[in-house]
Order: structure tokens, then C-alpha cells, then sequence
């Protein structure tokens, strides 16, 4: 049935399935360069770019180029049910790969992939892409280059021929009937271009990382094993669970194996053993006191670090069930009998000083042996009080 086209309603896309070259001059070897195609039904104004690959990457890359080539967004875009753009089929709701949902999200346009092993429903980039490959690919088939670019750059030149050539059988050409009839139909181009993204799913491992690219990123705890869902950008990790984002890292670079934790995302007990430090350890001291500041320094300068965090860490848990004061008294009665103080000796001090300060508050509270309060007094015998 013939269908007349809505200016600005659609745009086709589709990679041609003929391929072009290039020579890689360090390895001496010839690399495929897959070439997408984007067409506007109405006017048949096209876009072409080659690739080195056929990933989602370079299939976002291609729409986003295409759309500042026409310098403006279609209503709708219809591509086959290609894995980089469909994660499902459906006749009626396809599943769409979500960085390709951003994509149409962030330029205020719909996505309709045409149904499978269908290609008339999208017969203009069909038909165009015979057209390129009989007027771009094959002009170019013997013609050697060395680098991507260069290669675009005479795809471009014979595009530029094909848009502004005249129709056969309209009056007119591709670019003439754009610009007069089509283009204002269309949806204005944003100012900022769309970030690419990358989506993917992965199981959070009891360390409460998740591996990306051989690298390390954290979420909070409390998602170990759960099934997350994340975003990656040129220069961002990001981590959704139920479409609510949990982690954001920047994304590392260099050495693989590298680990980016927050430490927010750790329980309470691994926390604490990442701050015990003696930079740390020494501004807890200051808090109780400069005898246990004394006290710190001593142990960190006697003992191996390690030794001495740990004896440190004891400190610490004593001062959740004693008193700031009690502490420091504790610390300068130790260092004035010991010159190599011992965690256990200071234990024992602690210990004995609670309990002479107990009993003798106990001796302070012993009642005057010498008052009868009981005694009814000379008054109750008169008969005064009666």
C-alpha cells in the first residue's frame, strides 16, 4: 500500500550490509568498517558514518551524529530488532536496551522498532542503503586509507553529492526539499550533546564491591548479593537497584584491580578498622587527655605499629565504660611507675582506682551512729504533740 510520509515523523536507521576498510599501519592488517545509515521518509535526506564496530556505542554514536547533521530530532525513530537497540522483541512492546531509552528520552524522541523479518516497515533506509552501497561503498571499495577519519571524511563528499543531486522523478533534490518542506517539522536540537552510556547487571560480592572492567566499586553493605544494575559513562560509574541510584564513583583508569570504596558504603566494625590509625589514634588521645596522649605516644614509639593499634583499640573500648577523667588519672598513674607501660598494668590500675573511689564514697554516705531519729523526744511525752 502506498504510504505518504508526515514531514519530520520518522527517521530510519539500519547498518548497510556491505563493508568498507581500512588499513591499520602498525599491524599491517586490513580492519571492517561497518557503515550506518540514517534516512527522513519524506525528503529521503540521509546521513552515513562508518565504524569500526557494530557495539551500542557506535550505534548511539551514529544516532546523535545524525542528528546534528540534519540539525534536528525526528518525532519517531524506526530500527530493526537489532540486540544494541532491542533487548527484546514485541509487536506490541519491545523491550528497549536502556541506554537507548536514554537516548530517545534525552531528545524528546520515541523509538519504533520495526517488527522482525519485516523490512517494508521501514523501506526508505532499505532502499537507501542499496543506494549507498551502490553509490558510496562500492565507489570506494579499492579506495586505501589509513585512519577512520579519513575515510568518513570521503564518505561525507560522496554523501554531499547524493543529498544535493536532483530527483529523477520529482522536482527538487534531498537537501532542497529538507530545508524547505521538512525541517521545520522537526524537533528542535538540544545545546548540550548526550552523554553515552552503558548499561549492564551484575551480583554485588560479599565484599561489597562490584567489578567493572576488572575494577573494584563499592555499594553500601547492606545490597551484598543483591542484583544491581549499572550505568557506565566516559568518566562515571553508577549503581541502580530498583532504578534508584545507591553508588556513584568516578571511573578508574590505569592498573587493573584498583578498588574505589566509600566509606559510607562499609559496615560499622570495618569502618572503625580503616580509621584506626595513629594519626587517628592520637586525636582520640587528645580528647581524653594530654596523660593519654603521653600514654598513645608511648605504646606507638615502644611497639611495632601493628602491636601497638591493637593495644590501642583496648584503650578505646575501656573508655566506653569509664570516664574521660578515670582515664587520664589511670594514664599518669601508669607512666609515673612504669617507663614501658603495659595495657594490662593500666587495666589494673583503672580497676583499682574505680574501686577506692567506690568505697570511699561508700564511707561518706555511713549514717551518724550517735543519731536516735527514732526516739519520740521529751516533747511526745508532755502530751504536747497529742
Amino acid at each position: 500500500m502506498p504510504i505518504r510520509r508526515k514531514p519530520g515523523e520518522l527517521l530510519e536507521v539500519d547498518w548497510a550490509g556491505s563493508t568498507l576498510s581500512i588499513h591499520e599501519r602498525a599491524s599491517g592488517k586490513d580492519l571492517e568498517v561497518y557503515v550506518f545509515v540514517a534516512t527522513l521518509p519524506y525528503s529521503q535526506y540521509s546521513y552515513v558514518e562508518g565504524f569500526l564496530d557494530m557495539k551500542s556505542e557506535s550505534w548511539l554514536t551514529g544516532h546523535i551524529n545524525a542528528f546534528e547533521y540534519f540539525q534536528a530530532v525526528p518525532e519517531a525513530v524506526v530500527p530493526d530488532n537489532l540486540r544494541t537497540g532491542v533487548t527484546k522483541s514485541s509487536k506490541s512492546e519491545p523491550l528497549l536496551n536502556e541506554a537507548y531509552r536514554e537516548l530517545a528520552d534525552y531528545y524528546g524522541t520515541v523509538i519504533i522498532p520495526a517488527r522482525v523479518k519485516k523490512p517494508k516497515d521501514k523501506p526508505s533506509v532499505e532502499a537507501t542503503v542499496g543506494f549507498v552501497s551502490r553509490q558510496i561503498i562500492a565507489a570506494l571499495r579499492n579506495y586505501q586509507c589509513f585512519d577512520l577519519y579519513e575515510l568518513n571524511r570521503e564518505i561525507w563528499k560522496k554523501l554531499d553529492e547524493i543529498n544535493t543531486e536532483a530527483f529523477q522523478k520529482r522536482p527538487g533534490s534531498r537537501k532542497q526539499v529538507f530545508d524547505e518542506e521538512e525541517k521545520h517539522h522537526l524537533l528542535p536540537l538540544r545545546n548540550t550533546r548526550f552523554k553515552l552510556s552503558e548499561w549492564r547487571s551484575a551480583k554485588v560480592d560479599l565484599s561489597y564491591h562490584l567489578q567493572v572492567d576488572k575494577m573494584h566499586y563499592s555499594v553500601p553493605y547492606e545490597y551484598i548479593r543483591s542484583e544491581v544494575d549499572i550505568r557506565i559513562t566516559k568518566d562515571l560509574i553508577e549503581v541502580y537497584f530498583n532504578d534508584y541510584r545507591i553508588a556513584s564513583h568516578k571511573k578508574l583508569t590505569g592498573a587493573i584491580g584498583q578498588h574505589s570504596t566509600n566509606p559510607d558504603h562499609m559496615p560499622d566494625n570495618h569502618r572503625l578498622f580503616l580509621e584506626h590509625t595513629p594519626e587517628n589514634s592520637r586525636k582520640w588521645a587528645e580528647k581524653v587527655g594530654p596523660e593519654m596522649l603521653r600514654l598513645v605516644d608511648t605504646l606507638l614509639d615502644q611497639n611495632p605499629e601493628k602491636r601497638a593499634l591493637n593495644l590501642i583499640m583496648t584503650l578505646k573500648g575501656l573508655a566506653r565504660n569509664h570516664s574521660k577523667a578515670d582515664m587520664e588519672k589511670a594514664a599518669k598513674d601508669l607512666l609515673q611507675v612504669s617507663s614501658r607501660p603495659m595495657v594490662s598494668v593500666y587495666k589494673t590500675i583503672l580497676t583499682r582506682n574505680k574501686t577506692r573511689a567506690t568505697n570511699k564514697n561508700e564511707k561518706l554516705d555511713v549514717p551518724d551512729k550517735t543519731s536516735y531519729n527514732f526516739i519520740r523526744g521529751k516533747d511526745y511525752f508532755r502530751g504536747e504533740d497529742r
